[in-house]
């Protein structure tokens, strides 16, 4: 029997390793879970139920109900802020643990950042230690570590010093720094680095909207009244949730890949050129009646960044709040993102797990996002 503990359940990439678990007869699931404020860990763990029996066929309530436990706790305290109880549990039974959880917030002041990055790492890390059946952990982490290096993100440890696009990077760099030093003293886990999630690869669905949601709002023009940066060098690498769940999954039966690292995106040949992404946005925008025509105008980032600025003041709060994270994504967004994946490609071909069409990927995702609106 394999027993997980599963952090950020309630999160895009979580919520869609816990489906494949499941589909294991053996696994039994336990997932961290927060309730929100003046809500029971019942009532929370009910929202999510609701959620995976709407979107995954094979998955009913009784199931969830058996091979799903949720832990009341809280990733930036000790030991995850597991009760006595729940830590005997686990000390006694677990198998293997998968840390999803951490903010992907990008604009956060550095140390608020290492609270939802660095510090749980250190707790999963104490943690897995006091497991006494436990065979491997995995972390998800990103490609993001990689910062603002140049050329393409190799499949390894990244040592030299490098400048980042925003303190969610940073802090996730300084969490693989430690695991590196853990890994090398005999710490038995695998380092998973997605690019940016989107939501399932055959249905769309996803359990929340994030940044690349953010972003291709943005692209629809519909904010801006068409107006654009130059974004004609830039490029988006995206992977569906499932994907990476899949790799995640399988990675954690196979002790071959204890210490290595995992670049879970769609690589230097598939990102999607940002003038492309745009067209796409806007002509499904257009066609769901989100936006009427609009022109496209491009600008220099400076000339944009000052229209920003003084739309900003004309909008009501909600939406100039919104607006106002702009240059964090486009900074973000200004260059080639590259980042190798031949040796992951390789190891999950192995296991089956093909790569999947972006094109496709991106209908069906944005199909979701605007029938939810």
């Amino acid at each position: 029997m394999s027993v997980y503990l599963v952090t950020g359940a309630s999160g895009v990439v979580g919520s869609a390793i816990v489906p494949v678990l499941l589909q294991r007869p053996d696994a039994k699931v336990y997932i961290l879970l927060r309730a929100k404020k003046g809500q029971s860990l019942d009532s929370r763990f009910e929202e999510l139920k609701k959620f995976w029996c709407e979107h995954y066929s094979a998955l009913s309530s009784e199931m969830l109900s058996t091979r799903v436990s949720p832990m009341n706790g809280e990733i930036t305290e000790s030991l995850l802020g597991l009760n006595t109880a729940d830590q005997g549990v686990l000390t006694q039974s677990c198998t293997n643990i998968i840390h999803c959880a951490a903010s992907v917030r990008m604009n956060l002041p550095l140390d608020e950042a290492r609270q939802t990055a660095l510090f749980p790492v250190q707790s999963v890390i104490a943690l897995s230690k006091s497991c006494r059946a436990l065979r491997k952990t995995e972390f998800i982490s990103t490609v993001g570590v990689g910062g603002r290096r140049e050329g393409a993100l190799p499949e390894l440890w990244i040592t030299e010093p490098r400048e980042f696009h925003n303190t969610y990077e940073a802090s996730k760099a300084e969490a693989e720094d430690l695991l590196r030093n853990e890994i090398a003293g005999g710490f038995s886990a695998t380092v998973h680095r997605p690019s940016m999630v989107v939501g399932d690869s055959n249905t769309g669905a996803v359990i929340h909207f994030q940044i690349f949601y953010f972003i291709c709002d943005f692209l629809s023009g519909r904010r801006t009244f068409g107006v654009y940066p130059d974004i004609a060098r830039g490029t988006l690498d995206i992977v569906p949730n499932d994907y990476v769940a899949r790799a995640v999954v399988a990675a954690s039966m196979d002790t071959a890949t204890i210490g290595k690292i995992f670049h879970l995106c769609s690589g230097p040949q598939d990102a999607l050129r940002l003038t492309e992404l745009r067209e796409i946005v806007r002509a499904k925008f257009r066609a769901a009646k989100r936006m009427g025509w609009l022109p496209t105008l491009d600008l220099s980032a400076a000339n944009f960044t000052r229209l920003v600025r003084a739309l900003a003041r004309l909008l009501p709060e909600r939406e100039r709040r919104a607006i106002g994270t702009l240059p964090v994504y486009l900074d973000y967004l200004s260059g080639v993102q590259q980042f190798s994946n031949e040796i992951t490609s390789k190891q999950l071909n192995s296991y089956g797990i093909l790569a999947v069409n972006n094109r496709q990927v991106l209908d069906r995702v944005l199909d979701f996002y605007l029938s939810a609106e």
